[in-house]
């Protein structure tokens, strides 16, 4: 960044940006107005008008998103450079995710190996259960995250969180490739990690493993022994069984993965899990990244600060200290940070709780703006800007259809549409309705989902609405295809939505010389306002539409009338008035695009 550079968060008021530049917010309002520009010293300023007042003064601004200039400033206060000195590194656990279709036998593989494992069983067993655990095989340790939901998973991500090294992906020999596996798949290649298939149940009397392994070729995961690169185990965890071949094969893709860390600078790593425990106040389940995090340590996670009163491990046991990919229970911290927030040492406490306490006076500034969360990414709508800027745009989709034979039209179809400076993306393409696991997946990714034949429930639309992800619904193959060939040329035209603003009832009619029939009304419902467009009903059949040309309370005009209350109404052009008649007003208003 030039020297002189002033870094100015977008969506700054007039007061906030001025001072920046040694100016008054008066300054910048006079400035705008002079350019056509109405705005006041609270308002929110585009990027262009702050822009152009630098401009006119010959300042160099860098603009940023919300927090992030604080955020730089802050991390300015964590000098770790010298950690990632490739000298100091040393070889680190890997750390696994288990995931797969809902009974394929997740849990139980799980439970099997914490109960196959060496140093849980000399322990004494697992006593307390925090999220994540520490297996041993043959001297080395393995760390598994129990959290298989892929919603967990994917959210993680959302917030910054690359906590998994190797995916393990479990499918039952009985059941084969189902909706979840396929999820989990795209979920697994989103996050660029390498896959370990678990073939699980082949104890079963209608387990066909060759079925599963040739479902599997199909989402290109070809198995070894087909010439392939996918490690392939066959187990039966209910038995016990190829649950050591299974760590062994992971200890050998960890190898490959040369999975590194700096054991000894300060720690820093992910928060996995936390909640409010009544007798220890705030608990923090976090995996460990690099450094080594110490009973003492001053440390920041996310908006939570404080300093390591305790560290406990998956046993229930206190420990001194936990190196790279070692997950434990910190309890210390001043109150309950969420899962996916940075967690590191800081230099002292004072450090510690100064960023925390900015955090958490930003986050609260955001949500009171309603605006706690930056959309990410390129949107649908932005590519044509994308376009402009000689830039190739990347366009992520997440396609559901009702079956799969339109599902792999619709893919095809929006295959051929690709051009040069635009390529598609599928993120996920699935058969069913659109789920929240879509709408989490969709946000981590910045993709758009486009529905065929099938539409999102009520909880899935809420979470959407929250995280800014656009759904598109089409039962038209050709109209989803010119939708998103117009967004790809950039020509999206707006949407609009037709909103009834109130209803009148005409009682009288009224002649004036020279304007014509006045219809006296009785609104009804909602507000009848001057100028706006109406419909004309007669016995519910739509007999005109026009406007209000005038509108009147007794003998005074006025702007608007609002329902219980009667008025005066004169129509633009129509003077076939009769008593029962109903006046119905409405506007149009253009859709937000998210």
């Amino acid at each position: 960044m030039p020297e002189g550079t002033v870094i100015v968060e977008r969506g700054a008021s007039a007061q906030e940006f001025a001072p920046k530049l040694n100016r008054t917010a008066a300054d910048v309002v006079r400035f705008l107005l002079e350019h056509g520009e109405m705005v006041t010293a609270t308002m929110s300023l585009g990027d262009e008008q702050m822009e152009l007042f630098a401009l006119e003064i010959g300042a160099e601004i860098l603009l940023v998103d919300p927090g992030q200039q604080e955020e730089m400033e802050l991390q300015a206060l964590f000098d770790d450079s010298d950690d990632d000195l490739e000298e100091a590194q040393q070889s680190r656990p890997p750390v696994i995710t288990v995931m797969g279709h809902v009974d394929h036998g997740k849990t139980t593989l799980l439970d099997r190996i914490r109960s196959a494992n060496v140093v849980a069983r000399e322990a004494g067993g697992i006593t307390q259960h925090i999220g994540a655990y520490q297996v041993d095989k043959s001297g080395r340790k393995i760390t598994f995250i129990d959290t298989p939901g892929h919603a967990a998973f994917t959210k993680m991500r959302a917030r910054g969180a690359q906590v998994t090294d190797i995916v393990v992906l479990v499918v039952a020999a009985d059941d084969g490739v189902m909706p979840q596996t396929i999820e989990a798949i795209n979920h697994a290649r989103a996050a660029d990690v390498p896959i370990v298939v678990a073939v699980n149940k082949i104890d079963k009397e209608n387990a066909d493993p060759q079925r599963v392994l040739t479902q599997l070729a199909e989402y290109e995961l070809v198995p070894e022994a087909w010439g392939g690169d996918t490690i392939v185990v066959e187990m039966a965890a209910q038995q016990g069984l190829g649950i050591d071949d299974l760590l062994e094969q992971l200890t050998v893709v960890a190898d490959v993965e040369e999975l590194t860390a700096n054991p000894t600078g300060r720690a820093k790593g992910i928060v996995l899990e936390a909640n409010l425990d009544v007798g220890r106040g705030p608990v923090a389940t976090i995996l460990v990244d690099k450094g080594t995090l110490k009973v003492g340590d001053p440390i920041v996670a996310g908006a939570a600060w404080g300093r390591v009163r305790a560290l406990v491990n998956e046993r229930g046991e206190q420990i001194k200290e936990a190196g790279p990919s070692s997950p434990v229970q910190v309890l210390g911290l001043s109150n309950v940070p969420q899962a996916g927030d940075e967690f590191r040492a800081a230099p002292d406490e004072k450090t510690a709780r100064v960023v925390g306490e900015s955090r958490e006076q930003r986050i609260r500034v955001l949500n009171q703006r309603g605006d706690a969360r930056v959309q990410r990414g390129v949107k649908l709508e932005d590519i044509f800007t994308q376009i402009q800027a000689g830039e190739v745009a990347t366009l992520n989709l997440v396609i559901k259809a009702d079956v799969h034979g339109s599902l792999e039209a619709v893919t095809e179809s929006l295959r051929k549409l690709e051009r040069d400076d635009v390529k598609v993306a599928f993120v996920h393409r699935g058969v069913g309705s659109i789920t929240e696991n879509d709408i989490t997946l969709a946000a981590t990714t910045n993709a758009t989902i486009i529905g065929f034949n099938v539409r999102p429930d009520r909880k899935a639309r809420d979470l959407a609405e929250g995280e800014r992800v656009e759904i598109r619904t089409y039962e038209v193959i050709y109209k989803l295809l010119e939708d998103m060939e117009k967004a790809m040329l950039g020509l999206l035209a707006p949407e609009f939505e037709e909103v009834v603003t109130g209803e009148a009832e005409v009682r009288e009619i009224f002649r004036v010389p020279k304007i014509g029939a006045i219809a006296g009304c009785f609104v009804r419902t909602g507000v009848i306002t001057r100028g706006t467009k109406v419909r004309f009903l007669r016995e519910g059949t739509i007999i005109w539409k026009g406007s209000i040309q005038s509108l009147r309370r007794f003998k005074d005009d006025v702007r608007e009338v609002r329902e219980g209350f009667e008025c005066g109404i004169g129509l633009s052009d129509f003077q076939d008035l009769k008593s029962g008649d109903i006046i119905e007003t409405f506007e149009e208003r253009e859709i937000a695009r998210v």
